[in-house]
């Protein structure tokens, strides 16, 4: 049977997850949209809590009249297909690599930092206090379907992190592949680490918001801290994290 009323239960659910947060976590669902990113979740074994296609398209689920179907979309050009899921949370952060996210309120930085840790294996990536939700419709999309690959967790104190915290610090430290721990008082103390430049055992990266950066307590509490020696003030979030994590993971691959 094919929907055709703009105030269709289901449909009116939709636009709820993709609109509010406080919805998507009271409910623990959220949604995704376009075939690449439902392709992307039935590869990584997510199961659809239901799945809408636009009329006559052949695609699986329930027919959806094109139009409602476009006008439920969070795309500007709508879609042909979305669907539910359940969120999925870890109960704690996993190493050997982790990545923390502080404050980070843009959607779009979250998903790309996502899909950067899916492409250089990632562990987990952990969500600390003022994070944008990593189910929200931005994100997700920004993820590349990356979201339904990395563990998530959520974070409200720095020891639940695995291993040596490495805060990534635009000018403060030294650069990524010395490495220096910083102090509570904000003065480099000196670190032992082992030759490849990296501390032993698992290490997490800490990210903070591009114009914040990470405050005061979150780098006193680091074991480390770096930055990525560049010839402007800083990069964005994203490209930051990717550099970082590409930096880690060819070090931890050579240790």
């Amino acid at each position: 049977m094919t929907i055709t009323s703009h105030h269709n239960q289901k449909l009116k659910e939709i636009r709820k997850l993709r609109q509010r947060r406080r919805w998507r976590e009271r409910s623990g669902r959220f949604v995704a949209e376009g075939e690449d990113l439902l392709a992307a979740a039935d590869a990584a074994g997510w199961a659809a809590v239901e799945r809408y296609c636009a009329a006559g398209s052949g695609l699986p689920g329930t027919e959806v009249d094109a139009a409602l179907l476009a006008a439920a979309s969070g795309l500007g050009s709508g879609t042909r297909t979305l669907a539910v899921y359940d969120e999925r949370w870890a109960p704690a952060p996993l190493g050997p690599l982790c990545v923390y996210l502080h404050a980070l309120q843009d959607p779009g930085n979250v998903g790309t930092i996502l899909r950067s840790a899916q492409a250089f294996g990632v562990s987990s990536v952990a969500l600390g206090p003022g994070t944008a939700d990593p189910f929200s419709l931005k994100a997700v999309r920004a993820s590349m379907g990356s979201v339904f690959a990395v563990p998530l967790a959520k974070v409200g104190e720095l020891r639940a992190l695995p291993g040596a915290k490495i805060a990534l610090v635009p000018g403060t430290g030294v650069a990524l592949t010395e490495l220096s721990p910083l102090g509570s008082d904000g003065r480099n103390k000196k670190a032992t680490v082992r030759p490849a430049g990296l501390p032993p055992g698992d290490i997490t990266l800490l990210i903070g918001a591009e114009r914040e950066g990470l405050p005061s307590e979150v780098m006193g509490a680091a074991d480390h801290v770096a930055h990525i020696p560049i010839q402007t003030d800083s990069l964005n979030a994203a490209m930051a994290a990717t550099v970082a994590l590409y930096e880690l993971r060819t070090r931890m691959a050579t240790a």
